[in-house]
């Protein structure tokens, strides 16, 4: 069993990436953080060891304003959090006494890959709490129900000059997030960040994943320490375009004709129209397919 972990480096880092960016020049090193994990996740199922932690009176690494209502949350270690890239995904965790499915709220230093740091209450779903470790086996869940639509949380200290959002209820993997067109870098703990700013507001903020699904969100109000529900969603499972973006192909076939009476046409010449697309943009409003029952397995993002 892991312990409590309330004071620890990610609070630190949370507090303070800001200044240090500023002092050491490194902004570029910063904009990078999580680039390396815009691929989907493993498919194949994994095996091994969960333990459990009471998490405190914090919330965990990645930010979120609160813990979810059940209760059901994993911290991972740092192969597998991948500097903030798992934050918000869900993982379905089989052990002696059944199954939990879990959001990734946290990060766990110490624990190698295959090592889960669950929940209290998550633990003793699956195992006996006496025991304090258990085997297990585990899978990313790409089609979990989110519990509401995307929210977005303006981070304290934001301003015209600088910007931080944190982007929640979005299940699966997020690969960018842009912000009236400008893009951010993710850091590890899990807000995306314009460095120049986006200006007073209101921002229009577009979501990505990893499989390509996109939504589009407007409105948005330069409002720190504010969670702003909207009633956008973004649509779950592994392939396919963006649910949220109509994108529709129309190709004109020339027709069949009788044959020419004359030997001088060819019907060679008769060439087809060039092939037109229209794209339209999404609004929060628009309504998402249904979800299919796809499970793929967690696994470290390098």
């Amino acid at each position: 069993m892991t312990g409590p972990r309330l004071l620890s480096p990610r609070w630190l880092a949370a507090g303070g990436a800001v200044i240090l960016a500023a002092v050491l020049g490194v902004a570029l090193v910063l904009q990078n953080s999580g680039a390396a994990c815009a691929s989907p996740p493993s498919t194949s199922a994994k095996t091994g060891k969960a333990t459990f932690y009471d998490l405190g009176s914090g919330t965990g690494n990645c930010s979120f304003p609160s813990s979810p209502a059940d209760d059901l949350f994993v911290a991972l270690g740092p192969d597998q959090y991948s500097a903030g890239a798992a934050c918000g995904t869900y993982l379905d965790v089989t052990g002696p006494k059944g199954k939990v499915r879990v959001k990734v709220t946290d990060s766990c230093p110490e624990c190698p890959v295959g090592h889960l740091d669950l929940s209290r209450t998550a633990f003793k779903k699956i195992g006996a709490e006496v025991a304090g470790i258990i085997p297990i086996t585990y899978k990313t869940v790409t089609t979990a129900s989110a519990p509401g639509p995307i929210s977005v949380r303006v981070k304290e200290g934001s301003s015209q000059y600088w910007l931080a959002v944190l982007i929640d209820n979005h299940v699966t993997q997020l690969k960018s997030v842009t912000i009236n067109g400008k893009t951010t870098h993710r850091e590890d703990y899990n807000y995306w960040v314009n460095d120049g700013g986006a200006g007073s507001g209101p921002f229009k903020i577009k979501i990505t994943d990893v499989y390509g699904h996109s939504t589009t969100i407007s409105g948005i109000k330069l409002a720190p320490e504010t969670t702003q529900k909207t009633t956008a969603r973004l649509a779950t499972g592994t392939s396919g375009s963006a649910a949220s973006t109509v994108t529709k192909k129309a190709t004109a076939k020339p027709t069949k004709s009788s044959p020419s009476p004359s030997p001088a046409k060819s019907s060679a010449s008769a060439a087809p129209l060039p092939e037109s697309t229209t794209t339209v943009e999404p609004v929060p409003t628009t309504e998402q397919p249904a979800e299919a029952a796809v499970d793929l397995a967690a696994s470290s993002c390098k």
